[in-house]
């Protein structure tokens, strides 16, 4: 006797979006990737250069001719002087945790995952607060920049699932 798993009349989740445009998905897709990389790639930078952290954070500030007596210079110089064997650690713990994230959801979007597409919203919209108080304390256009990719990022998230919950409903039977 064969059980069926799925009742009549029900219709199966689908796990691949065939509606989304591929090109779409890809480039948030490849964002996403990038986002790894750097981080990845700024860990390994730190790893190489922890020994001479302070002089290499000095050497940056100089050459981005930003103040040393500037708040944000003294945090910088603060972190590089305290960056011990165990806060390296948990650093690059906390770095290839959020690298493995950005890689998981780059392959899934790729791949044409509704997860991932779920996944891209909710990541994406955990962000817009901060951001939004960060161009509301200072309008730099590195913060507005940074904004407006996540907000065409979320705002392309939520228009892929609105209309594939539309779709769906709009393909379901009308039971009388």
């Amino acid at each position: 006797m064969a059980i069926s798993v799925n009742p009549p009349g029900h219709r199966i989740p689908q796990a691949i979006d065939d509606c989304a445009s591929d090109a779409g998905l890809r480039a948030v897709a490849g964002f996403e990737a990038l986002k790894g990389l750097l981080v990845l790639a700024l860990l390994i930078t730190l790893i190489a250069v922890h020994n001479r952290i302070e002089d290499y954070v000095e050497d940056l500030l100089y050459h981005l001719h930003i103040d040393f007596d500037h708040r944000f210079a003294q945090g910088v110089l603060r972190a590089a002087s305290t960056l011990n064997g165990s806060r390296l650690w948990a650093l690059g713990l906390a770095a290839t945790v959020y690298a493995l994230v950005r890689f998981v959801e780059a392959w899934g979007l790729w791949h044409r995952r509704v997860w991932a597409e779920w996944f891209a919203l909710l990541s994406g919209a955990l962000y817009l607060p901060y951001e939004l108080l960060k161009v509301g304390e200072r309008a730099t256009w590195e913060h507005i920049s940074v904004l407006a990719i996540n907000v065409c990022i979320v705002a392309y998230m939520l228009y892929i699932r609105v209309r594939e919950m539309r779709n769906k409903d709009s393909a379901q039977p009308v039971i009388q």
